[in-house]
């Protein structure tokens, strides 16, 4: 039989355990009205962020655009005795394959390199896979392994007009780019490492990556795109070298 002793025992133990019960339900409605608050903040920064006029979009056309418009379009039709204005050259997209060195044994390389290839172009590439496993690689299928992006309309003739103006004079003893296209009217260059872009930061380079830059035109041969080319500013040097050695045999 239970003494009285007993009994203030159990009835202390249920006071401490309701005590115990309201600490817990008051602790958890502040941290609910807490988390309300929050939300409610939330929903308010990004209304006043929505409301915030976007910025204003680019009127004017590509500064290498203009130029294709005005001076470079007029002398191809000339040319090549073009009479239907759809039918002179033009480029229609750049397409940039970064193939990551390391990204087998360093995953995060990829990463890195999409970081880096979204500042240089202004665009978020896409990460390509591997097609198939190869052992002697330690190549698994599906495997993160490069990036690349395509670039259309006003981000093509920008980055086309920095590639040429800015980034090609700032190689080291830069003598012109190869002139031999793919027999279609299309061209790609490479370049051996990101650094020569001012976008990227010099001293956040985690590792040196290169890059194949593919211009893709409209040009029913060589020719025509060679001359869109050399028209637009690339400096094929190549070639004309190639051309004042001829003439001085």
């Amino acid at each position: 039989m239970a003494t009285d002793k007993d009994k203030d025992k159990d009835a202390a133990k249920d006071v401490k355990g309701n005590q115990e019960k309201q600490a817990s339900a008051s602790k958890a409605k502040q941290e609910g009205e807490a988390k309300k608050i929050a939300k409610a903040k939330a929903k308010e920064q990004k209304e006043k962020k929505d409301d915030e006029p976007a910025a204003p979009v680019p009127t004017t056309p590509a500064r290498l655009k203009e130029k294709y418009d005005s001076e470079v379009k007029p002398r191809l039709k000339e040319r090549f005795k073009i009479t239907n204005d759809m039918a002179v050259p033009r480029l229609t997209k750049i397409v940039i394959n970064m193939g990551v060195n390391g990204a087998v044994e360093n995953k995060s390389r990829v990463d890195t390199a999409v970081r880096e290839l979204a500042t240089i172009t202004g665009q978020r590439p896409t990460v390509r896979l591997a097609k198939k496993a190869i052992s002697g690689f330690k190549l698994r299928e599906k495997m993160p392994i490069a990036c690349a992006v395509t670039l259309r309309e006003r981000r093509m003739w920008e980055f086309a007009d920095r590639l040429i103006s800015v980034v090609l004079p700032r190689i080291r003893d830069f003598r012109g780019v190869k002139d031999k296209l793919d027999g279609r009217g299309n061209y790609t260059m490479g370049l051996s490492e990101q650094s020569v872009f001012p976008e990227v930061d010099f001293d956040k380079i985690e590792f040196t990556q290169g890059m194949d830059i593919t211009f893709v035109t409209t040009a029913q041969n060589d020719e025509q795109g060679y001359a869109l080319l050399k028209e637009l500013g690339m400096p094929f040097q190549v070639r004309e070298q190639k051309i004042a050695k001829t003439k001085a045999g």
